[in-house]
């Protein structure tokens, strides 16, 4: 079904001001995924896959919102895609409070107060970050974004109602874990370290989305436990997937190549030490701050 036929619930997504809706777009089109993914002119498309069926949503900056289109297999699944396009864009976060503990700080506080409705990148499905978080490992943002497009081609499921670019599913973890790691064409560590990963998100040893946490009764803490001792995976990626996946506002990367070079854009030592060490004084927020690092590199350099 073309864009023009298919019949689309279009609403407008609220949010408590400021906030950096663009910047997010920006962000999201530099990782954009073929298939899954496109950002054309600010309007950023992107699947999902819900409960009874899969959806498209665009979404668009407005003037005080966020201009949302929504197309849906079953109609059942609007409130759903609604949460899923909410937690992608950061919406229910109150920025008050991470103004007033970021704005002070002698590094970060002049950009703070320059754009304080920065916010954290999130998800509309845990796994899929997790394994885009694998694929990101050490490569850079276009090579990450062509090994996701080649298992998309693979191992995605195609929209039974495809809308403009956007024609694919992300592949699910059971089926990453079911691939044959001849068949993927990247190193072998990484091969193990991705399949490893689908098979703990498959199996249900590694539950990310909030329902399962809380039905297993697990924290942050012991899904970060059982992601470290899985093969391939180390701190800079539990760190990624507890920022974006786990909604960890304190999470921070300070082997991250963007926050080296943030702060060294900024005048600062961009070591792991020094980064850490600087970090301590925006806690509980080193989630939000790392976003004004990032911000300050143009293009980003950071992967994932």
């Amino acid at each position: 079904m073309s864009e023009s036929a298919s019949r689309a619930v279009e609403l407008r997504l609220s949010y408590a001001a400021p906030c950096d809706v663009d910047g997010l777009i920006r962000f999201f089109a530099a990782r954009a995924v073929p298939g899954v993914e496109a950002v054309t002119d600010g309007v950023y498309d992107r699947s999902l896959r819900l409960k009874n069926g899969s959806g498209v949503v665009r979404l668009r900056a407005g003037a005080e919102d966020v201009e949302t289109k929504l197309w849906l297999d079953d109609a059942g699944d609007l409130d759903e895609a609604v949460a899923a396009s909410r937690r992608l864009l950061d919406l229910d976060t109150d920025p008050q409070p991470i103004v007033d503990a970021l704005v002070n700080d002698e590094l970060i506080g002049p950009i703070v107060r320059a754009a304080p409705g920065r916010r954290v990148p999130g998800v509309v499905e845990p796994n899929e970050l997790a394994i885009r978080a694998v694929l990101g490992q050490q490569v850079s943002l276009a090579g990450a974004a062509t090994l996701a497009g080649r298992l998309v081609v693979a191992y995605g499921e195609p929209l039974e109602h495809p809308v403009a670019s956007v024609t694919h599913l992300f592949p699910s973890a059971a089926a990453l874990a079911g691939a044959d790691p001849e068949q993927l064409a990247m190193p072998w560590s990484r091969r193990r370290a991705l399949i490893g990963l689908a098979d703990a998100l498959s199996g249900g040893d590694l539950p990310l989305d909030a329902d399962r946490l809380h039905a297993d009764r697990l924290d942050a803490a012991e899904i970060q436990r059982r992601l470290l001792a899985l093969p391939g995976i180390g701190p800079w990626t539990v760190a990624y997937i507890a920022m974006r996946a786990l909604r960890d506002a304190d999470a921070f990367m300070p082997t991250d190549l963007g926050v080296r070079h943030g702060l060294e854009r900024l005048g600062r030592d961009g070591s792991p030490a020094a980064a850490s060490a600087l970090a301590e004084g925006w806690r509980p927020y080193r989630a939000y701050a790392t976003q004004h690092l990032w911000a300050q590199l143009a293009p980003p350099s950071h992967t994932a």
